[in-house]
């Protein structure tokens, strides 16, 4: 994990170890930190998640830091910030979660267990104002100037985007039926089609598709 407060860095090594599942193989205090750790590490040491403090020089947002540690490594955002502009940015950077530190202790060791699994990890309170994000924009379709990828240029038809953008923000599938008013069949129905058409798997993946259609995969 990477966070430039010791206290922090203490706090979270503690908190995994106490589950008896996860082991901490480094804690750093910079992406210099991390990256020492990691070359001094035994070969058989496995970085399955990176855990970044997004805000952790106390500038910008180190949406560079995740795009590099992404293309080895899943990474799980961790930051004081619940910005639109900071959620899409990470995840678009290549993060496979974020969630804030205002999220209890369960919370956090659940979005770390998620990520390490493959899968994607959002902070309950963030789902709305990421859905809200995606909504309106990606259904108007790519953003002018841009060429269409394969995610872009694939038709869904106006469920299957509302269903993306839903699941994409972190609603279950029976979150996402409920809001639709349907049942969970119809949205695993629905999913299943915009996995064909995208040709994709998994939820992070789900979501940067979603990302992609709303305009663009890079660093805001």
């Amino acid at each position: 994990m990477v966070d430039d407060h010791p206290i922090a860095r203490r706090g979270v090594e503690h908190l995994l170890h106490e589950t008896g599942r996860v082991k901490v193989v480094a804690a750093a205090g910079s992406i210099g930190e991390l990256a020492a750790a990691m070359e001094a590490a035994e070969p058989a040491a496995d970085f399955d998640v990176i855990v970044l403090d997004l805000y952790h020089d106390g500038g910008a947002p180190c949406l560079d830091a995740v795009a590099r540690l992404a293309g080895s490594s899943r990474v799980l955002v961790m930051s004081a910030s619940g910005q639109p502009k900071d959620v899409m940015g990470a995840i678009r950077a290549g993060a496979s979660g974020y969630i804030t530190k205002h999220a209890d202790d369960a919370m956090f060791v659940a979005a770390v267990e998620t990520v390490a699994a493959g899968g994607f990890a959002l902070s309950a309170p963030l789902a709305d104002i990421l859905q809200a994000e995606l909504g309106p924009s990606a259904a108007a379709g790519p953003v002018k100037g841009r060429q269409p990828s394969g995610a872009r240029q694939a038709e869904l038809s106006a469920r299957e985007e509302e269903t993306l953008n839903l699941i994409a923000s972190g609603f279950t599938h029976a979150q996402v039926a409920t809001r639709m008013g349907v049942s969970k069949a119809t949205v695993e129905t629905y999913v299943e089609r915009i996995r064909a058409k995208l040709q994709i798997g998994n939820k992070a993946q789900l979501t940067r598709a979603a990302l992609e259609r709303l305009g663009g995969t890079g660093p805001v």
